[in-house]
Parts: C-alpha cells; structure tokens; sequence
C-alpha cells in the first residue's frame, strides 16, 4: 500500500475534506491554517463527517492540526495548497513552503481555475509543481484533476495519481495548463448559456434548471458528451452544431446580467436571492437535497 506524509495547507471547506480522505485511506496528515479557528476545529468536522458516512472514526487520529507552517510541511511527501482563490497569496505560500520541505516533496495546489503555471511560476524547482483540483465535498465526489505544466515530471505527474487511485479517488490526467482545466470550463461554458437564456428572455431561470435535470442531465452520470455525441453519430452532431452554435452565447466576459445581479447584493443562498428567491428552508432542502444524492451514488459506486 502507498503510505505518504500529507500535509493540507488550509483547513476550510476543501482543505479539511482532503485531510479526511487521505487520513482514511491510511496517510498521517498534518493540517495548517492562519485562522486559528479553522484549524483548531479541523478534527471535529471530519469526525462529523466520518459518522455521517459511518467511515472508520478512528482515521481522524491521523490528522494532526500544526499551527506554524514550516512545522506542518517540514517532513511531507506530498503538500496540497487549498486555500482561497487569490493568485498572489498562492504564489507566497508556494515560495515559502518550498523553503522548508525536503528536495523530492511534491507541491500540488486544488486551485479550481487560476492556472498552475501562473501559481508555481516562482519556485526554483518547478518539476515538482502541479495542480489537483479536487470538487466539492471532496470526500463524496471522486473525481480529482491532476494537471501539469510544461516543467511537471512525468514521475511526479505518475506518483501524484497514483496516491489519489490508493485513496480511492478518480484521477484524471490534464495535459495543457489552462484556466479552469476540464470540468470548470465544461461546466461555465453550460452555465454561460443558462444565464443567456435567462438574460434574453427565453425561459426563467427554474424553467433552465428544470431542463438540465429532466432531460440531458439524467444521463450526464454515464453518458459523456463525446460518448452522446458518437452514440448518435458524428454526422448528425456536425448538422446540429451548423444550426445552434452561431445563436449560443459567445461573449468572452462574463454576462451583464450576472453582473447586475451582483451590484444590486443578489448573491443567491448568501443574500436570499440571486437568479432565484430562497427561503432558509428552500436553501437547508435544497443541500441536503444534493448531499444525499451524492452519497446516494458513493454507496452504488462501492
């Protein structure tokens, strides 16, 4: 078995999920954060976590919280950045870790767009630099971007999936660094058009939603687009997209609808509204909702 030296660096919504999943699979992880809030609650909300799932409780005395950086990476095989999406506070932490971890540590970052490339572009030893953009929970949703850049080893790019494949989770090879990498551009570019339709006044923004999950949205979990797209051939795709692709939104900003909804503080879950109102009670159904489908199919997967 693939045993590794893990250390999170960040213990938020994402970090403290990646702790639990390598915790579980058998890794010793330390976990780090500036806030000491967040990292002194780190073990209580993956127990939480571990009962709601009926996981094995006792993986969290794997996690071990470190209230200074250098202690946290000092001794790690492996370092997964996932702190907030701000380039400039990657590109320090980054340099700083790389002063305290040993020659041959791996430095990953689970940033969900910014490129990798952008983020590791100061360290003095860039091969060992990569991304591994995990999706929220992490430990529900399985899948998990490995990306490289055009310094990335491909040693490191093979033990990096590999760690993941031991953990139980999907890796999936991204060759080109680029902004939002697979899924995050697969899944805008069908959010840009939802916005458009509302914004154009073809439908509401519930009868969007509505589309997506009674129609091409219940095959999405084993029918991929390509795999759609050969299934009813090739030919017929080339005819559809003759017709439909100059009508789809094509802006390369974002919407001025979306904007607008932003200015006048409609944040949706956040202020109660956003393309929709939601109730606190329309908002806990509507998570709860999601959670339960997503452990739904952990339990067909296993």
């Amino acid at each position: 078995m693939l045993k590794a030296r893990i250390a999170v660096i960040g213990a938020g919504l994402m970090g403290h999920g990646i702790a639990q999943v390598f915790a579980v699979a058998g890794h010793d992880v330390t976990i780090y954060d500036s806030i000491a809030a967040s990292r002194d609650s780190a073990k209580a909300r993956i127990l939480a976590n571990l009962k709601d799932l009926g996981d094995d409780q006792s993986a969290v005395e794997r996690v071990r919280p470190a209230a200074d950086l250098a202690d946290a990476v000092r001794d790690a095989d492996y370092v997964v950045e996932a702190v907030l999406e701000d380039l400039p506070l990657k590109q320090r932490l980054f340099v700083e870790i790389e002063k305290h971890v040993p020659p041959d540590t791996i430095l990953a970052s689970n940033t969900s767009v910014i490129p990798i490339t952008s983020i590791m572009d100061g360290l003095r030893d860039r091969s060992r630099a990569l991304g591994t953009h995990w999706w929220n929970p992490p430990y529900l949703v399985p899948l998990v971007e490995v990306i490289a850049t055009q310094w990335t080893s491909v040693k490191a790019i093979d033990w990096t999936v590999a760690l993941h494949q031991a953990a139980g989770k999907m890796p999936v090879r991204v060759i080109k660094d680029v902004p939002g990498f697979v899924g995050n551009r697969l899944q805008h570019a069908l959010w840009r058009e939802a916005i458009a339709l509302v914004e154009h006044g073809i439908c509401d923004a519930e009868t969007v939603d509505t589309v997506v999950k009674a129609s091409f949205g219940r095959r999405l979990a084993v029918l991929g687009p390509l795999e759609n797209a050969d299934l009813v051939g090739t030919d017929l795709t080339l005819s559809i997209h003759r017709t439909v692709l100059p009508a789809i939104e094509h802006r390369a900003g974002p919407s001025p609808y979306l904007e607008a909804l932003v200015a006048q503080g409609k944040l949706g879950f956040k202020s109660g509204e956003g393309f929709r109102k939601w109730s606190a009670q329309e908002q806990a159904g509507l998570r709860t909702k999601v959670v339960q489908h997503l452990k739904n199919a952990r339990i067909s997967e296993n």
